[in-house]
């Protein structure tokens, strides 16, 4: 007996090293990072850079791999998917996290509007003028600017940059009023960062292209599934330095923290709010959507995602762990055309977590304001909190500059998101986190609602080959991947 629980330590240990190993770096990290703070010596922005480095080129690795990988998925997975069959997968992927979004903000809004933590002002300094955010476009424009990027006008361009609205005061143009953005020169320009939606509806429509197109595509079609599969490989060799990455990313970050007084003290309830929110939509409402869908637990799935949370947790970004994420759903055994066909959709569209915080957020600065939050306007924040998360980059705190548009829906200034800067930074990894758990389960759920639309295009395959002359049977089991 003795000699099989060896054996079965292990196993286990053999199968969830990795997984292990990121979760040591990221409590060593944390560990290590307040021992430094504790050894009484101020740590400067230099040093920090130094401990960070390491890190800082394991998230540039992740990120060199989004954009290759996120396109040669989608085609390769679209490409070798029946029309049909690629077009349900699509809509079930959408419908999904449409409505995980919605509850998220749901559930955002219950809590804020029942705990109530901005209802004493007094507790809370004004915000830090040195850490205002500059407001330089309404809200419409950043929803149009949303659109504009689903369409890229130069392909290449959107691999390194996204399109952006700015509105320009021009003091000699006596039209216009210094303070009434309304009156401002609208202009545009691009902002570093890939175009993530634009490549994912670009590669989308090619990869239907290419199924429509048959036999003809199939020199095309064997060129991207080869590249998803060689970005795979090399995602595999990345994904072995996340214990070292995430480690020093974590100490870093809690050197060049200013406080954690406002993380216990000041902003106390209203992280609490937002922490509970995300363990209740993560844990809770997810758990029951994946229950209703598949009608199987999620607890040994989740139990599988311990190196996508450790790492989202590290690096705070959704499109640098979907790499990672799509290795995981590939190790439980799911349908890879289906996995990097969801998987870069979701890292890109469904930012739950972001949801559920900006929600929150608002209406806890609206309550510290005194704001009169109406039914109209808690229905206002709830769209706007939405279409604002699936505009989010999938980066570090992006979710802040969105959180610019949340507010003014509700007419509350932009500096006020200083107000919540203190803590922001921790609890973007948190719903991080949630984020990539609700693109693994999606993954999951998607495959379960789609697995007799796979067997039928199977077997429809099969009958196929069976009538198919013998010239033809060639042909077909040459596009055979």
């Amino acid at each position: 007996m003795p000699s099989e629980i060896r054996r079965k330590c292990f196993v286990f240990l053999r199968e969830n090293l990795l997984t292990l190993l990121t979760i040591i770096g990221v409590v060593a990290g944390t560990i290590l990072g307040w021992g430094l703070r504790a050894s009484g010596h101020e740590w400067t922005k230099r040093e920090v850079m130094y401990f960070q480095y390491p890190g800082e080129l394991f998230l540039r690795m992740l990120k060199c791999l989004i954009v290759p990988l996120l396109v040669s998925s989608i085609v390769s997975a679209i490409g070798s998917l029946d029309l049909s069959l690629s077009g349900k997968v699509g809509l079930r992927a959408i419908i999904y996290y449409m409505t995980t979004t919605v509850c998220a903000v749901m559930l955002g809004i219950a809590l804020v509007t029942t705990i109530k933590p901005g209802n004493d002002p007094e507790a809370y300094s004004q915000p830090n003028v040195t850490k205002v955010i500059k407001r330089d476009t309404l809200t419409p424009d950043t929803l149009l600017d949303l659109i504009r990027n689903v369409f890229p006008e130069n392909i290449a361009q959107a691999t390194i940059a996204s399109y952006r609205t700015r509105l320009v005061y021009d003091v000699n143009d006596t039209d216009m009023i210094k303070g009434q953005l309304e009156t401002y020169k609208i202009d545009g320009d691009y902002q570093n960062g890939s175009n993530v939606l634009g490549l994912v509806c670009f590669s989308i429509v090619l990869g239907i292209t290419l199924g429509k197109m048959g036999d003809k595509s199939r020199p095309l079609q064997d060129f991207f599934h080869t590249f998803s599969e060689a970005m795979m490989i090399i995602t595999g060799w990345v994904i072995w330095l996340s214990p070292l990455g995430v480690f020093f990313l974590v100490t870093a970050k809690i050197m060049e923290i200013d406080s954690f007084a406002d993380l216990v003290g000041r902003l106390g309830l209203y992280f609490m709010t937002v922490l509970l929110g995300l363990f209740l939509h993560g844990f809770g409402t997810l758990s029951i959507l994946f229950i209703l869908a598949t009608k199987k637990l999620p607890c040994r799935y989740i139990a599988k995602m311990g190196q996508v949370m450790a790492t989202a947790f590290g690096t705070a970004s959704s499109s640098a762990t979907m790499p990672i994420t799509i290795g995981c759903c590939d190790d439980m055994g799911l349908d890879p055309r289906i996995t990097r066909f969801v998987i870069p959709i979701g890292a890109t569209i469904n930012m739950d977590g972001t949801a559920l915080y900006e929600a929150v957020a608002a209406i806890f600065i609206a309550q510290l304001r005194k704001v009169e939050m109406s039914f109209g306007k808690i229905i206002a924040v709830s769209v706007t909190a939405t279409a604002a998360s699936i505009g989010a980059a999938g980066i570090p705190q992006a979710g802040l500059v969105t959180m610019v548009m949340v507010l003014d829906t509700v007419n509350l200034p932009a500096e006020d998101v200083s107000i919540i800067l203190a803590v922001d930074w921790l609890l973007d990894r948190f719903r991080t986190t949630i984020n990539v758990v609700c693109d693994a389960l999606g993954a999951i759920i998607v495959t379960s609602l789609s697995q007799g639309d796979i067997e039928k295009s199977r077997v429809a395959h099969e009958n196929d080959k069976e009538l198919a002359p013998a010239h033809e049977l060639t042909e077909i089991e040459k596009g055979e991947h």
